[in-house]
């Protein structure tokens, strides 16, 4: 066999590589992207491993240390029913970071299929999908999130469906909006002239070609999900006892920050560190895959 599609495929190889080693170093130069990597990592190690280092549950009750001080046997202290609050900062980051994560990667997936999917087919699909997007986007999502979330007793699991089925709108145009660019490019016209379907053509050549886009999104969208979560948690409508999240802590320490302010203050640190991380890490990318971006090309100085 000739030898020309494996040169081909070892250029383009040689090509994928040195973009990715373009793009690192670019994210690597911006120092505050870096400190949010260093941050990000850190609270997932908390989450995932930080269980292995406390006796307690975070159901656990302790009623012979009810609503005391950080100690050397409870690190962040306890709560009012005897929890341990350093346990339950540890399992409300996780659920916390599970929901985030799964809110924002759907909200992704489900933004990129319909924001790309009306701009490939224009005419009327195009029209009423961004009717539907723009109706959907001045209905007060966040009454109606509450509303829900709270009739179906706070089940995490509802939450992410709930978030993702009201989060996608403004993704979805953004792509859109891009998307109305591509359809036209060379190779979604070679495409169609060879037969290849509508969902492949999305899928395979519209959608991988919004990647910075998408990844950008995904990160950002993250903080968003944790502010929504934590906002809906915090008034009663998210996540429901015994579970816990960073809401709920909050809406617990709220009442006793003056007289017990460790219940409200490691948690709040908790959310600022993420929030604060996932934000950095964002500017970072978009910074790193913008070629036009000031700081990607000049180091990302700040």
């Amino acid at each position: 066999m000739p030898g020309k599609p494996v040169g081909v495929s070892s250029a383009r190889g040689r090509t994928d590589l040195g973009l990715s080693r373009l793009y690192t170093r670019r994210f690597l130069r911006n120092r505050l992207a870096v400190a949010g990597v260093v941050i990000l990592v850190l609270l997932v190690l908390f989450g995932a491993l930080g269980g292995l280092f406390t006796p307690y549950a975070h159901t656990d009750a302790d009623f012979t240390a009810l609503t005391q001080p950080p100690s050397a046997q409870h690190w962040f202290g306890t709560n009012q029913g005897g929890n341990d609050i350093y346990a339950c900062a540890v399992h409300g980051l996780r659920r916390s970071l599970t929901i985030a994560v799964s809110v924002s990667v759907l909200t992704i997936i489900v933004a990129a299929v319909i924001g790309s999917g009306a701009a490939y087919f224009g005419g009327r699909v195009e029209r009423v999908t961004l009717a539907v997007i723009h109706f959907l986007l001045i209905v007060p999502s966040f009454l109606i999130l509450a509303l829900v979330s709270h009739r179906l007793a706070g089940d995490w699991r509802v939450l992410i469906v709930v978030l993702t089925v009201f989060g996608w709108m403004s993704t979805a145009r953004v792509i859109w909006s891009v998307s109305t660019s591509l359809r036209e490019r060379d190779y979604v016209t070679a495409a169609e002239f060879m037969g290849v379907g509508p969902a492949r053509i999305i899928v395979r050549h519209i959608i991988p070609n919004l990647g910075s886009l998408l990844i950008v999104n995904l990160t950002l969208g993250v903080v968003a999900t944790v502010l929504s979560e934590t906002a809906l948690s915090f008034l009663g409508f998210g996540v429901q006892t015994p579970d816990v999240s960073l809401g709920t802590m909050l809406a617990d320490g709220a009442s006793t920050v003056t007289s017990a302010p460790w219940l409200f203050a490691f948690p709040a640190g908790l959310v600022v560190l993420l929030t604060v991380s996932m934000t950095f890490i964002g500017d970072g990318l978009r910074d790193a895959l913008d070629p036009t971006s000031v700081t990607g090309s000049a180091g990302g100085r700040r």
